[in-house]
């Protein structure tokens, strides 16, 4: 049987039939402030005790405004993130060096400042920007790897912005070669992307610090355009959508209750496995996410 992953949310878990399976890709669906930053901290921070490692959170802001991860971590769980400078080479000898590698947090563009869309961007802007972005992505691989081989098994996505198609935003391009190239590549093809030349020197360590890849679990959270629950369960999923490729869907939205609005969840999809398709209110406290009733 498969060791389920808890989201760090027990009243989530029952209705997910004991949690995410490894392995697989989990997309949160919502607006702005409808909670999904608060459930990936709890999901990452659920590591802690499950597998005696918490998870790595991947920023993907652009504007510099990122989802307060540190804040909600410090209050909600007592945990300090440490952070990876986006600008900072990545130290190949350190790598196994687990003080110095092991980091829970980066901000990817953290002094980008830029906007989402290749629409966005001029012609000279977009060759420069895609520079850019190749340098950025081997710090990424550096980022994934340093903790895979130091035990991590769960990763969160988050700062993920709308866009009208995900052709068009290259936060969907950095995702899908994360997703792809990274999260589900054997670790030794890994390496190899991050070593280059110096693969062969550093063979018998990779060796030594293999993971399997079938056993972390990524979280994306994905913000939306539409706010009412309703209006995401009627949303229309276009081709290449990462909804499509998700083993689990999570919807997050406002509903109405009489004179008021409130928040309520739906697991909209769970491949493989039971589920409650309830819609489940909830809201968010001192204390993290909380089910109402």
């Amino acid at each position: 049987m498969i060791d389920r992953l808890s989201t760090g949310l027990p009243w989530l878990d029952d209705l997910l039939g004991g949690g995410l399976l490894p392995g697989t890709l989990t997309v949160a669906l919502g607006a702005t402030g409808i909670g999904k930053t608060q459930l990936g901290l709890a999901f990452a921070n659920g590591g802690r005790k499950q597998e005696g490692e918490a998870g790595l959170l991947f920023d993907l802001t652009t504007r510099g405004d990122a989802q307060s991860h540190r804040d909600y971590a410090e209050r909600l769980f007592d945990w300090t993130l440490s952070t990876r400078d986006p600008e900072e080479p990545i130290d190949l000898e350190r790598i196994w060096d687990r003080d110095f590698s092991r980091r829970d947090y980066l901000h990817l563009f953290s002094r980008g400042g830029r906007r989402v869309t290749v629409q966005d961007l001029d012609p000279d802007d977009w060759r420069e920007w895609k520079v850019e972005l190749s340098r950025k992505l081997d710090r990424a691989i550096g980022f994934f790897y340093a903790n895979f081989v130091h035990g991590v098994r769960r990763c969160v996505i988050d700062g993920v912005e709308p866009s009208d198609r995900a052709s068009d935003s290259f936060q969907f391009h950095v995702i899908d070669y994360v997703y792809h190239q990274i999260l589900h590549k054997d670790h030794d093809w890994v390496a190899r992307d991050l070593f280059r030349a110096h693969f062969r020197e550093n063979a018998a360590k990779v060796d030594a610090h293999a993971y399997d890849h079938t056993r972390i679990a990524t979280l994306l959270l994905l913000t939306s355009h539409e706010t009412l629950l309703d209006d995401l369960l009627v949303r229309k999923i276009e081709t290449g959508d990462l909804l499509s490729n998700a083993n689990t869907i999570l919807l997050m939205g406002k509903v109405r209750e009489g004179t008021r609005m409130s928040r309520a969840l739906h697991v909209a999809k769970h491949r493989g496995s039971r589920c409650d398709d309830a819609i489940v209110p909830y809201e968010i406290t001192d204390a993290g996410l909380r089910r109402c009733g």
